[in-house]
């Protein structure tokens, strides 16, 4: 990767410059717009996760295909958002943004509706679809509206606060609205957000037109796009099937020979839907593969702590949504009040490298519980450590990955951080599971042979055995999404090299003087 950095882009029309208070205003109601929709956008991924045993009663869904009411999203969104991303950049990204808020309100609204499980996985798929346009234009117009300085910082640690703290407040959002109105709810409270953003986006944002004349790579879009969704179905089937499986062996494969035969093709396109210089760069490409192994373990942590605390402690849906509190605070404050203010100062692997390793360490504590723990004692001291590692990390992650980038990429630059957040999520919710399945299988099977071959067990041990292999599997998999956190910090104090945003503008000062 070069270690050169692209030259400096001057501000595109209709973003502001700091100079008067008013141009900061508008700004800073820009990026309440924008982050607005971010967050309908990420707290969908989690939001029906605990309203999910509800729908399933009401509409019959079956334990085998339940999934689908997250995969459906995941896929569409994971394997659209490059195509997103160009179309964001290709017509404008105000113009895909407002279409993108419409068509995500329009679709929750479908789903809220649904009279059976095929029209709720349609209504779902449809949401990934408009999340895939909607989420790169949130995050380019964020990097065209602020280019520079502390107010940059500023506004990327909210963005990445809402990023990573968003997940987290769709599990409490979802408990909330299940228990007092109905699991419709998660799906129909789109609707007034996204009626907010869309009239904040037609007063507020300003952007430039699309590229005249410009073209889709469409032999792109067919290779890139369906090896991903391959790669994120084979993934999704493999926590109900095993790995080795024929179907998961063959969607994996191909979605791999896919995405190399994608990066082939992007080397000879006239107009590439992912040039490669945007990941040659080693901090850009480096920040990116942080963000997909970030995302492993923070989707994990939200996998098993909410198993855990529903079936393990008893807790119900709105005190399991409460439980993930400290972790959102963690976030947030680890990204507006530490990230923010020390990212203009410091470069950006010296907050990157030590906020992996502190979320490593908080997913290593959890992995001493057992089916006696407290959340006070065992759980809340580990996702708070979690919480604030990642807040540390997703700001300037986010910052490093969109920067330094001509106007004309920065939604495919976009699109791109956000595939590797949601490509992250898909990975962590299916290797881990089938780790900690695999885990509580063996012990299971393990520990009842023995009490067979000792004359049987009551119902209460039986019940005492299977909780306690429950929690082994648990454990075990936490273990592994720690050492991937750790892979993540080697690889952001090898890769990312980058100086300080001060730094870097002194120097390009001194070369124009």
């Amino acid at each position: 990767m070069s270690e050169d950095p692209e030259p400096p882009q001057p501000p595109e029309p209709g973003t502001s410059e700091p100079g008067t208070s008013e141009t900061d205003t508008h700004r800073w109601w820009a990026l309440a717009v924008i982050a607005t929709a971010q967050l309908m956008v990420v707290l969908d991924a989690t939001i029906v996760n605990i309203a999910l045993p509800s729908a399933q009663r009401e509409l019959g869904l079956t334990n085998g295909n339940r999934q689908w009411v997250i995969t459906a999203y995941t896929l569409a969104f994971g394997g659209l958002l490059l195509l997103g991303g160009r179309i964001a950049d290709l017509v404008g990204r105000k113009r895909t943004f407002i279409i993108g808020l419409i068509g995500f309100a329009a679709a929750s609204s479908i789903g809220g509706a649904s009279s059976g499980p095929a029209m709720l996985f349609a209504a779902r798929a449809l949401q990934g679809v408009f999340a895939a346009l909607l989420a790169p234009s949130a995050l380019s117009l964020l990097t065209t509206t602020f280019t520079s300085g502390n107010d940059r910082a500023k506004a990327f640690g909210i963005f990445s606060a809402i990023a990573g703290g968003g997940s987290a407040i769709g599990l409490l959002l979802g408990g909330v609205l299940t228990e007092y109105l109905s699991w419709r709810w998660c799906l129909y409270v789109n609707v007034p957000i996204a009626v907010i953003a869309v009239i904040g986006a037609f007063t507020l944002l300003s952007d430039r037109a699309g590229t005249r004349g410009a073209h889709l790579d469409i032999p792109g879009v067919i290779l890139g796009c369906g090896g991903l969704v391959a790669i994120v179905y084979g993934l999704s089937e493999a926590q109900s099937d095993s790995w080795t499986a024929p179907l998961v062996l063959g969607l994996l494969f191909g979605g791999i020979a896919l995405l190399c035969a994608f990066t082939w093709w992007q080397t000879r396109s006239p107009a590439p839907l992912l040039p490669l210089r945007i990941v040659r760069d080693r901090n850009r490409g480096g920040s990116v593969l942080i963000m997909c192994l970030t995302t492993i373990g923070l989707f994990g942590a939200f996998l098993f702590m909410t198993y855990f605390l529903q079936n393990i402690l008893g807790y119900s849906p709105l005190r399991t949504g409460l439980a993930f509190l400290p972790l959102s605070a963690a976030i947030i404050i680890g990204a507006t009040q530490i990230s923010a203010r020390l990212l203009p100062r410091v470069g950006p692997r010296f907050l990157l490298t030590p906020g992996l390793l502190l979320a490593a360490g908080g997913l290593y504590s959890l992995t001493f519980i057992d089916t006696h723990s407290s959340y006070p004692a065992h759980i809340l001291p580990g996702t708070t450590l979690l919480g604030l590692g990642l807040g540390l990390t997703f700001m300037p992650a986010i910052a490093t990955g969109t920067s330094g980038v001509p106007p004309k990429d920065a939604g495919v630059t976009s699109a791109t951080v956000n595939t590797a957040q949601q490509v992250g999520g898909s990975i962590g919710t299916a290797l881990l599971n089938t780790i900690a399945t695999t885990t509580t299988s063996a012990y299971l099977a393990a520990h009842l042979a023995e009490a067979a071959r000792k004359g049987g067990l009551t119902p209460a041990e039986k019940a005492n055995i299977v909780n306690t292999g429950t929690v082994h599997g648990f454990t075990v998999a936490i273990a592994w999404a720690a050492v991937i956190l750790v892979v993540a910090a080697v690889i952001a104090a090898v890769l990312v090299t980058a100086g300080s945003p001060r730094s870097r503008e002194a120097a390009e000062a001194a070369v124009h003087t």
